[in-house]
């Protein structure tokens, strides 16, 4: 089934995006990209602050779409590999082709989200199975605080995409298992 109008202009934006950056995201390159006669961009959305709201909303349906796939195709996270081996396909994703394209586009949402309460809302992380999957995980293995440690492990999963972003090359697999062994690790200093 095609795409409405609006998703089909959001996919476009983001294309403009990923591939000019916040500066040549404008009405007219996203006509141009979506290949329709100049101004139907603005008469979907009347307002670039519209267009980035529209673009970011997207992106994060199609990033929740993409963390239920990885969940569905792995098994329960029962070892830290089964947890190392979901984070590389992630980094993986998010490195190439399309996941590529969004994870640059996440990026410059995110800074633009700095000064704009309404798209950071829009892009505070999601629950989503992988995330839960994560907590129990944790839970299971006895790390201290389950939420903290998550967040801190999935910022640092993250960290590491962004680096590889910009510097090209993979995730190295000894660094998702680092960060695995963190997250399950005792705090220094607590005590049972």
């Amino acid at each position: 089934m095609a795409p409405d109008r609006r998703t089909f202009l959001a996919d476009a934006a983001l294309d403009v995006l990923a591939d000019e950056g916040i500066r040549g995201l404008t009405h007219r390159a996203v006509d141009r990209r979506a290949a329709l006669p100049t101004g139907t961009t603005s008469a979907y959305f009347r307002t670039r602050a519209a267009l980035l709201t529209a673009l970011v909303t997207r992106l994060v349906q199609l990033d929740q779409a993409e963390l239920r796939d990885t969940a569905e195709e792995l098994p329960a996270l029962r070892t830290p590999g089964d947890v190392v081996d979901g984070l590389a396909l992630l980094a993986r994703r998010r490195l190439t082709g399309e996941g590529r394209r969004r994870s640059l586009a996440r990026h410059a949402c995110a800074v633009e989200s700095v000064r704009d309460p309404e798209l950071r809302a829009i892009l505070l992380p999601r629950e989503n199975p992988g995330r839960e999957a994560l907590r129990r995980f944790l839970a299971a293995h006895g790390a201290p605080d389950v939420e903290a440690r998550t967040h801190t492990l999935l910022t640092c999963f993250d960290g590491l995409v962004f680096d590889r972003l910009v510097n090209g090359g993979d995730v190295p697999r000894e660094a998702l298992e680092l960060l695995v062994a963190a997250a399950t690790r005792e705090c220094p200093g607590r005590r049972p």
